[in-house]
């Protein structure tokens, strides 16, 4: 097996700030996130994202960068009010697919970073 040369060559904090930065210029106005770094994987970010409004759902994924350029984003949890809601409703999955696609962009516009 190969070994891949495209890594992620950038200290994880730093790309953990460059997130928190862009990210909110790419999802609605009214919705908030928050990036952290993975402790056990370097090549990992977590992302928290809070609706606005009355539905009050927030979202936890886990972005990995698969190489410098592609991230796989994995739902890890949805939750209402504090406590856990089934995944798999039609709203659910309308706004899980938007988020995921926001996250895709925030890593595209952060290319020139991580692919320096």
């Amino acid at each position: 097996m190969m070994a891949k040369s495209d890594q992620l060559r950038i200290d994880q904090q730093e790309l953990v700030q460059a997130w928190s930065r862009t990210l909110p210029t790419v999802l609605n106005a009214s919705d908030r996130a928050e990036v952290f770094a993975d402790e056990a994987d370097s090549n990992v970010l977590r992302v928290h994202i809070t609706t606005a409004g009355r539905n009050d759902y927030s979202f936890d994924f886990k972005c990995t960068y698969v190489d410098s350029r592609e991230v796989k984003v994995d739902l890890v949890d949805v939750e209402r009010d504090g406590s856990n809601v089934d995944e798999r409703t039609d709203v659910i999955q309308t706004l899980v697919d938007d988020y995921v696609r926001h996250i895709h962009e925030c890593a595209q516009q952060l290319h020139a970073l991580t692919t320096r």
